[in-house]
């Protein structure tokens, strides 16, 4: 028999990570306080393994098959009872976060990983009374997890060795791409850059040096292709002649001129707000939001299909 994962909290993330570990081969157990939050869950668990099998995206394992391994549980200590690794995966509150690991932490055994799925709380906040600490650790997906890889591996101060090195196996088994940090940062690694593009985008904006949608061009028809096969170090090894080392010495004095002008950070308010408002909503009306964001991941499936047939470098 296979090895059981289990996860807390089947929203979003939740459901996705059940569809992740299903097509890795475990046996996953989707706990919700509501029965039908679970049925709801199931039937989008379902759906996501179909389009990923339609797109050659479920590692070879037949989607029936993979449906099989997912089971729900209105019942946290039969759902976490055994359990490998155990997910977190609800709202991105530190004292609801504080409670949840702690009741947690009452029920696990001593060799379960337990794993949050916070995209920006380092573990050492949630996690510093716990008995079981040192099995503590953050994996924090990319939204959507199905079609986005990468996950942050994030382990707090106490965090052994042995539970860091299987959590990034287990996260390898199931196809994801493990980004593992060195040391605990706020933010962590993604969502820090991820900041500075946003931060940098509404000073250019808010300082009239162009428009909101000349960003999204840029990001898109520019830098974005690029970052989304090489990202950005082997972008600027590769437009030096002489590599990054030619390139740093070649722009490195310009980028420190310009990067001291960035100043403060900007708030995300007032006029301009209203502006990227009005430019967003023009793209991505309301009223058709559930679409776009059907639209967004039929690209991201296909992107993923696309990066599966990129030839490796020379």
């Amino acid at each position: 028999m296979s090895e059981k994962i289990a996860i807390v909290g089947s929203g979003l993330i939740g459901r996705s990570w059940a569809v992740l570990f299903a097509r890795g081969g475990y046996r996953v157990v989707l706990y919700d306080v509501k029965e039908e939050l679970m049925t709801q869950a199931m039937e989008v668990v379902q759906a996501q393994l179909h389009s990923l099998h339609e797109s050659n995206l479920l590692l070879g394992r037949d989607p029936a098959e993979c449906y099989t391994r997912v089971s729900t549980s209105t019942f946290l200590s039969s759902a976490v009872e055994g359990a490998l690794l155990l997910q977190e995966c609800v709202p991105e509150d530190v004292e609801l976060k504080r409670k949840v690991f702690s009741e947690l932490d009452t029920l696990v055994s001593d060799t379960t990983i337990l794993s949050s799925s916070t995209s920006c709380i380092v573990p050492s906040k949630f996690t510093e009374t716990l008995s079981h600490r040192s099995n503590c650790i953050v994996s924090h997906p990319v939204n959507p997890p199905h079609y986005c890889p990468a996950v942050e591996i994030i382990p707090a101060p106490w965090t052994t060795d042995l539970a860091k090195d299987k959590t990034i196996s287990i996260m390898k088994q199931i196809g994801m791409k493990p980004v593992v940090a060195k040391k605990e940062c706020d933010g962590f690694i993604l969502n820090r850059l991820q900041y500075a593009v946003l931060q940098e985008s509404w000073r250019l904006v808010e300082d009239g040096v162009c428009d909101p949608q000349d960003i999204d061009t840029v990001m898109t028809s520019g830098l974005g292709l690029r970052w989304s096969f090489i990202g950005p170090f082997q972008t600027i090894h590769l437009n030096a002649p002489e590599g990054v080392t030619d390139y740093a010495e070649r722009y490195s004095d310009g980028i420190v001129r310009v990067s001291k002008q960035f100043g403060e950070p900007r708030h995300m308010t007032g006029e301009t707000l209203e502006k990227v408002r009005e430019y967003v909503e023009g793209k991505v009306p309301m009223d058709k939001h559930k679409e776009n964001l059907q639209w967004r991941d039929g690209v991201l499936k296909q992107l993923a299909v696309f990066k599966q047939s990129i030839p490796d470098k020379p």
